[in-house]
């Protein structure tokens, strides 16, 4: 690839606002998401302006989860593009949570302290029962970076992009989990450094 790889986050859901573990469990944008999804095309047509790069040139891919997908259609209106053509690609699906997905932190907690322990211990390696480690999910965002051969913008996950940030060098792995990944903004991810537009 040329340039940087573009990368957002999608818009927020209602069990984003309540703190619920989403995982892979397929959950809407709300109101506010779709209002972020559209503020991220203008915020990328934007970037690419000052850079001299136009839309149509960059190749858009989207995890399969609806509230990607989403976003990526109200991005690409943004940018004056046709909102259908755009790539699916399972790899970017978020982390899987397994059998956690639709409970908060707390619930987790409450009702198992001893695996919500070994997940504070290291976040990086720990499965959630029936679910994924980011070690993992570390695997399969390497393999689709690996494949890219184009300039590319990505709509994902938070986890995702934590993985990716590995994948790239940008971050250590004790620490990847830690990092907020936001919902309204662009991220650039380049060679030694990310940036984020708003």
């Amino acid at each position: 690839m040329a340039g940087p790889l573009y990368f957002v986050r999608h818009g927020e859901t209602e069990w984003n606002r309540e703190g619920r573990l989403q995982g892979q469990r397929d959950i809407a944008l709300n109101a506010a998401g779709r209002r972020q999804a559209a503020a991220c095309g203008a915020i990328l047509g934007d970037s690419l302006r000052r850079i001299g790069r136009r839309p149509a040139e960059f190749v858009y891919v989207s995890s399969p989860l609806s509230r990607a997908r989403e976003t990526m259609v109200l991005m690409r209106e943004g940018l004056g593009l046709d909102p259908a053509p755009n790539q699916i690609d399972p790899r970017l699906q978020e982390l899987s949570f397994g059998d956690w997905e639709g409970e908060t932190i707390a619930e987790i907690r409450a009702r198992d302290p001893a695996a919500m322990a070994a997940r504070e211990r290291d976040k990086w390696s720990f499965e959630p029962p029936h679910g994924e480690s980011y070690a993992r999910l570390s695997e399969r965002v390497g393999a689709w970076y690996a494949s890219l051969k184009q300039d590319t913008v990505a709509v994902a996950h938070g986890g995702t992009a934590r993985a990716l940030m590995v994948v790239l060098g940008l971050v250590p792995s004790a620490t990847a989990p830690l990092i907020e990944v936001q919902q309204g903004v662009v991220y650039a991810f380049e060679a030694d450094r990310v940036m984020i537009y708003r």
